[in-house]
């Protein structure tokens, strides 16, 4: 809700009103038209004729008076709509200033609606599909998922005709992904493949069940599987049969890692690029938190402080939407592209969740007693320099028309990279105060007051023999016979044996099999990039052939080079990644850790 005196939504409100008249005003002047610009002569007399000039003269008149009024009303409506995006920016930006909206990095100045209502669901079942890793969603899963993200203002979803039972039904899937969940899991594309069998399979069977209409919850996987789906559900089901609520996902058009790099194909480890959700089959809510590298990737990755900020939000964001608060939740703004702001065949709303902390600066965090001053002395001008990444300093997300699939480019807009300088002097100047304000609070006021334990011979007597919760009283050991304690240490021996060769096949097999990831990973670099790098110059060249010589260049010579700066550092995390799969296997035991 807005803190303005004015408020921008009832502006847009009256705008719109304001735009229905206009209308009216058009049906007006032209039903009128015909009628009164052209009167039929009652009879072929001179005298009918002047008489139906006359009249035809006064409905010429009358059109051209509506013609300037309907010009007023354009202007009225134009000024109107202006006015309440100047209050919402001047809104955005004074919550920024003020440290309302997170700071730079999170401020909503981008859109006057923060919170719009859209209209509430009724359905009869609310699928739900897990993240990678988790192909059976479990009670806690799906009761977070719904409590935060289908039962709040933005999207609250409730039991409506043919209701089934369970209301809440989870989707089994694949939910595999070839180095995340373990170096002999299948890969991303066999299983979301496989994944959309299985939703479009439950789906068919909920209707056939009796329901007129489900929810369908997806989180990171399950949203790019839902999103994957949806395509080929549109030539079955109507809008008012499905809808969608998405989080985390990968395909989100303007931000998705998937969606930031079209044709990119690396068959040695199956993932293919490409595509992005769609904005105008289904009602769709989606759900994003800034600098998430999965759903939130840099626009720009020749910034490879971007790049490195994003693979670590996947470590550090990308995995904690479910233990979010209502109220982080509620900090979400909508981005432009959204239904609610009025976007032409868009039936989605694109919701972003600030991020207080760069993901980058997470480990130092962890530093016990200085992290978190240091910290927060980088914090500022690092924020702007990785926001650079997404094309404005002041941004951690690209502020674009999020319903719009936007592949990477080469560099930010040159009055993006020129606005860096002030923003550098001024996140220094609030980094030393950070630091200082941190130190300053470490410091104790006084001394903390230390207690000496009464030591005395009774209490040292009691906890000898047992009194006053001590020790107990000491016992000999049983004595075992010959025979037993030969047979124990036997059996023991044989346990250890067993245990051992178990583990140590079982290191063994881990440890060779991070080979395959490093393998697989370093074909994608030493193949499958240079292929792509060739198909974007050529792209490049092509643009140049076809009247723009200056941009096609730049793009040919320029986006090879960020898409490999982009690319290695993904690579660089998914194999770093892998070696720490595989050491938790090696040193817990844990078969397929993974990363949701």
């Amino acid at each position: 809700m807005t803190s303005l005196i004015t408020q921008p939504q009832l502006l847009a409100m009256a705008a719109a009103d304001a735009s229905a008249i206009g209308s009216a005003l058009n049906e007006a002047k032209a039903a009128a038209a015909g009628p009164t610009t052209s009167v039929a002569a009652a009879a072929e007399d001179e005298v009918s004729a002047i008489t139906a000039a006359f009249f035809g003269g006064f409905g010429q008149e009358y059109q051209a008076l509506l013609q300037q009024a309907t010009a007023f009303h354009d202007g009225f409506v134009a000024a109107l709509a202006a006015a309440g995006n100047a209050y919402a920016q001047a809104e955005g930006e004074i919550a920024g200033t003020l440290g309302l909206t997170g700071g730079a990095s999170s401020s909503s100045a981008v859109t006057a609606v923060s919170n719009a209502t859209t209209s509430d669901p009724a359905v009869s079942q609310i699928l739900f599909i897990g993240a990678t890793g988790m192909p059976n969603p479990t009670p806690s899963y799906i009761n977070a998922a719904f409590t935060l993200f289908m039962d709040n203002p933005n999207n609250m979803y409730t039991a409506g005709p043919g209701a089934l039972t369970p209301f809440f039904n989870a989707v089994t899937t694949a939910q595999g992904a070839y180095i995340f969940t373990g170096t002999k899991d299948l890969t991303y594309n066999i299983s979301l493949a496989r994944g959309v069998t299985s939703l479009e399979t439950q789906i068919a069977q909920s209707f056939a069940a009796g329901g007129t209409s489900l929810g369908v919850f997806g989180y990171s996987q399950g949203a790019q599987v839902a999103s994957l789906a949806m395509p080929q559900l549109a030539t079955t089901y109507t809008p008012s049969e499905l809808s969608f609520t998405l989080i985390g996902d990968p395909l989100a058009p303007n931000g998705g890692f998937f969606s930031r790099f079209p044709g990119l194909n690396l068959p040695s480890v199956g993932v293919t690029f490409g595509g992005g959700t769609p904005s105008d089959l289904f009602p769709t809510t989606i759900y994003t938190r800034e600098y998430d590298g999965f759903a939130d990737f840099p626009q720009y990755p020749i910034n490879v402080l971007s790049d490195a900020n994003a693979m670590l939000g996947i470590l550090y964001v990308h995995g904690g939407y479910l233990s979010l608060t209502p109220s982080q939740v509620a900090t979400g703004f909508l981005l432009p592209g959204s239904e609610a702001l009025g976007t032409p065949d868009s039936m989605t709303n694109y919701y972003m969740i600030p991020t207080a902390n760069l993901p980058l600066l997470d480990p130092i965090r962890a530093i016990p007693v200085i992290g978190n001053p240091i910290a927060d002395l980088l914090q500022p001008d690092l924020t702007y320099l990785v926001n650079w990444g997404y094309g404005n300093p002041a941004y951690g997300y690209s502020t674009g028309p999020a319903n719009v699939i936007t592949p990477f480019g080469f560099l930010p807009p040159l009055s993006d990279t020129l606005a860096l300088g002030p923003d550098l002097i001024s996140g220094t100047q609030a980094g030393v105060s950070a630091f200082a304000s941190d130190i300053s609070a470490m410091v104790p006021t006084s001394l903390p007051a230390v207690s000496v334990p009464n030591l005395s011979l009774s209490s040292l007597t009691g906890a000898l023999t047992g009194a006053s919760g001590g020790m107990g009283t000491l016992a000999l050991p049983t004595v075992q016979s010959i025979p037993e304690t030969l047979t124990n240490f036997i059996q023991g021996i044989e346990t250890a044996n067993y245990n051992f060769s178990g583990s140590l096949a079982n290191i063994t097999s881990t440890a060779y099999g991070t080979l395959l990831p490093t393998a697989d990973l370093g074909t994608a670099l030493a193949i499958s990039l240079p292929s792509y790098d060739v198909n974007l110059f050529l792209n490049g060249i092509t643009e140049a052939i076809n009247g723009d010589p200056v941009g096609g260049l730049v793009n040919a010579f320029g986006d090879p080079i960020a898409a490999n700066v982009g690319l290695t550092t993904a690579v660089a995390f998914f194999e770093l990644s892998a070696v720490e799969n595989s050491l938790d296997t090696i040193l817990t035991g844990t078969p397929n850790p993974g990363i949701d």
